[in-house]
């Protein structure tokens, strides 16, 4: 990975933590709610936001394609704003841009599933975490809103709606986006029972 694209994703990550810091804490003028929050959603964020780019990334090299991470400055600046005075994320912070000639349907449905999948599984792991072993207050809160971050990162990013991630998983196949996209609904509802 180039500096170039290492500190876009830095940028990208501290960006919408900033974002989601401000809409949990309830906006920008609950300042000690946002520093109370930015630790907890830096750990969040930072699994969930990393770890879906990351995915896209190296399921397209595995692929034979050249794939970098590139921030769309647009998308970081109305995130922070939308956050702010709205209390709601909407975070376009970027994306992994691939570069293949022959990639096939398959291959490109897999491509977009890695990052929404990846965050499924964290957000199963953090619920895991926090159910079975009670982890004390900050631990707990870690857990809790990466827990909420993920389901809600995969759940955004499994629209079938282009750009995004589901519009490719769905023309590949409607059954697998179906099962995914419903699976992390009913992820975040189970989240939303008992945490917030």
């Amino acid at each position: 990975m180039e500096d170039r694209e290492r500190n876009e994703i830095l940028i990208s990550w501290l960006t919408i933590s900033v974002a989601f810091a401000w809409a949990f804490g309830g906006g920008i003028f609950q300042f000690g709610d946002f520093f109370r929050l930015m630790p907890i959603v830096l750990v969040a964020t930072g699994t969930g936001f990393i770890f879906h780019e990351l995915a896209h990334k190296y399921v397209a090299i595995r692929f034979g394609a050249h794939a970098e991470y590139r921030m769309w400055q647009s998308g970081l600046v109305l995130a922070v704003v939308m956050a702010a005075v709205f209390g709601v994320v909407f975070a376009a912070p970027g994306a992994v841009y691939i570069f293949s000639d022959n990639l096939s349907r398959k291959q490109n449905g897999f491509i977009s599933l890695a990052g929404p999948l990846t965050n499924i599984v964290l957000g199963c792991l953090f619920t895991l975490a926090y159910l079975f072993f009670h982890p004390p207050e900050l631990l707990g809160l870690i857990t809790a809103y990466g827990a909420s971050i993920n389901f809600g990162l995969a759940t955004f990013n499994l629209i079938p709606i282009f750009p995004l991630d589901g519009s490719k998983v769905f023309t590949w196949n409607p059954l697998v986006w179906g099962l995914a996209f419903f699976g992390t609904i009913l992820g975040s509802k189970a989240v939303g029972l008992g945490f917030f």
